[in-house]
């Protein structure tokens, strides 16, 4: 791959060979911009049209250098590729042709193959330690990991969403050669890697934008981390967009999951980038492409990208299973066995209907194929932002979320699980950051708060108990350990039968419709792309139904192949081409 120049890729600094560097920033609201290194030389930068400064200096990989702005304040670079330590500290000059691929002929794989298992890399010990992992991984079923936000943020340990310099991988998780090695190792294990980037805003602490380019922001629209990024202008969208294509061309990450795109006010940048990424990416080579967004825009998933996180089925089945209605859930607590069954036969449960503030959210997504919803029982959002962090299997019982497990991983939507879903890990997975003084009391105070609509913590004391974010504990807590046991052989169990007969014929797929067989329990039918038929009933009431067994039984739990459905059981029949309705 060659190195990249100003005209393809203009941010931050690019090494032109490997001695020469070419530094570019865009900074309209400067008089006066120098590259300074740490070895103390200063280099003033050249005005150029738009705002821009860019210079070029004698200096190899590894050399470390901030801007300066108007001769009074030091800056990190917005598109530093490494940071030697923090957020607010040395950028450093990566040589993108260092690390060397041992597996440069991977292709990816498509994504109906997709299993994906989502990380967090600090709490699993860095860059290193995910890639220890990744055999019991390959070997448990899973196809495609996807690693939490890694973008440069503040202190240790954070989500990942409190991101400031989104070219530059977390320090902390380890150097971005070592990144590439686990990329690389997760190809030889035929294992896709996904990353979550955050394109709707930048974290509270070490966002230094605002001070020389405040036209990378919009005041007059806001989002519930600040001003809007203004994408309407061509430095902002390629800020991101280049971001994008670093990720997939130079770390060869397979696919990116764009995380809260509702909260960016400006479809054009979506479909934009989505269209540079088909187009800069090889040919017959597999790149996948997911959102996040509350507004279930189904048109997006048309065209432009592969699939959808559907929290709207995570939110039905959590009701189904724990009961809990209060807050977001509360918008899943009437009619929830029907909104169950739209979501196995239309992808959508909100499809333009009206939630509980009286918005209408959502469009039409019956017409998409099963694979662009991807379905999942629990994620970092889903236990992390509850205010202990329980996992499900803390919530329900252990026969219904067995029965709910065979619905994720036996319907034709995309799998997703959480590290530790598969040994129903003990361990909590906390909210934890590493911010300092009165921002670090903001956060405290402000989680705790989030929770005074939930029944449990209506009471100013308990919400004290909340574990503080910033406390060392509350992140060391939150590292899942790992053991096989029962729920494990399932996983195993069911991801066999996934490869072996339904995964290959999910091309082509579409619903045929679900229908509510009593309160907590549905049959749901696909017709798979071969014409063999699908179907999947799913009892989570602890009330048997008469419901007998069909032929061609591909699974079931409990074992039972009676005339009825047992409380929290489910059933996988698959029917040859030719031997159903």
């Amino acid at each position: 791959m060659p190195l990249r120049t100003l005209e393809t890729w203009p941010h931050g600094a690019i090494m032109l060979d490997a001695q020469h560097t070419r530094f570019a920033l865009w900074a309209p609201d400067a008089f006066y911009v120098s590259v300074e290194l740490e070895t103390g030389k200063s280099v003033a930068m050249l005005p150029q049209a738009e705002g821009w400064f860019e210079t070029e200096i004698a200096c190899p990989a590894g050399t470390r250098y901030r801007f300066n702005i108007d001769g009074e304040k030091d800056v990190p670079d917005p598109a530093s590729r490494a940071q030697a330590s923090d957020v607010h500290g040395w950028s450093q000059v990566v040589d993108p042709l260092a690390y060397q691929w041992r597996h440069s002929q991977w292709q990816g794989r498509p994504w109906h193959e997709a299993v994906i298992y989502e990380v967090h890399v600090g709490a699993l010990g860095g860059y290193a330690g995910v890639e220890k992992h990744l055999p019991r991984l390959a070997e448990l079923g899973v196809t495609a990991i996807e690693l939490m936000p890694l973008a440069q943020f503040p202190g240790e340990r954070n989500w990942g969403y409190d991101g400031v310099l989104p070219y530059a991988p977390q320090a902390s998780y380890g150097t971005p050669e070592q990144l590439k090695h686990l990329i690389d190792s997760a190809h030889e294990h035929g294992l896709a890697v996904m990353l979550d980037v955050v394109y709707n805003h930048f974290g509270p602490d070490g966002n230094y934008l605002g001070q020389y380019a405040q036209g990378f922001f919009r005041e007059d629209v806001h989002t519930p981390w600040g001003a809007g990024i203004d994408f309407d202008r061509r430095e902002v969208r390629d800020f991101f967009l280049d971001n994008a294509l670093m990720w997939l061309l130079e770390y060869r990450f397979d696919g990116l999951r764009l995380d809260a795109v509702h909260a960016i006010d400006n479809p054009g940048f979506l479909k934009e980038l989505a269209q540079r990424v088909r187009q800069q990416t090889d040919i017959g080579r597999h790149v996948w492409l997911v959102l996040e967004n509350e507004f279930n825009q189904a048109n997006l998933l048309e065209h432009d990208f592969d699939a959808q996180w559907n929290d709207d089925g995570h939110n039905a089945l959590h009701v189904l299973l724990t009961g809990e209605t209060d807050a977001y859930y509360s918008d899943f607590a009437t009619d929830t066995t029907a909104k169950l069954a739209r979501c196995l036969s239309e992808g959508f449960i909100y499809q333009g209907d009206t939630t509980r503030h009286g918005h209408t959210r959502g469009e039409p997504s019956a017409h998409l194929p099963p694979s662009a919803f991807v379905l999942f029982l629990q994620n970092h959002d889903q236990i992390g932002n509850r205010a202990l962090g329980e996992r499900l299997h803390q919530l329900c019982s252990p026969q219904a979320l067995k029965a709910a497990t065979v619905l994720l991983l036996m319907s034709p939507m995309i799998p997703l699980m959480f590290m530790g879903d598969e040994v129903n890990a003990c361990e909590p997975f906390l909210f934890f950051t590493d911010h300092h003084g009165e921002l670090a009391q903001a956060v405290r105070e402000g989680r705790r708060s989030e929770f005074a609509d939930f029944a449990a913590f209506h009471d100013p004391e308990r919400r004290e108990r909340i574990p503080d974010p910033n406390a060392l504990p509350t992140f060391q807590q939150s590292a899942p350990s790992f053991a096989d046991n029962e729920h494990t052989q399932l996983y195993r169990q069911l991801l066999s039968l996934r490869h072996r007969h339904i995964v290959p014929h999910l091309p082509a797929s579409m619903a045929l419709g679900a229908q509510v067989l009593a309160d907590a329990a549905v049959t749901a039918r696909w017709r798979l792309g071969d014409g063999s038929l699908l179907q999947i009933d799913l009892n989570l009431s602890g009330v048997a139904l008469d419901h007998p067994a069909a032929e061609h039984l591909l699974f079931e739990t409990p074992a039972n192949q009676g005339t009825q459905l047992p409380p929290y059981s489910a059933r996988v029949t698959l029917s040859p081409v030719g031997e159903h309705p």
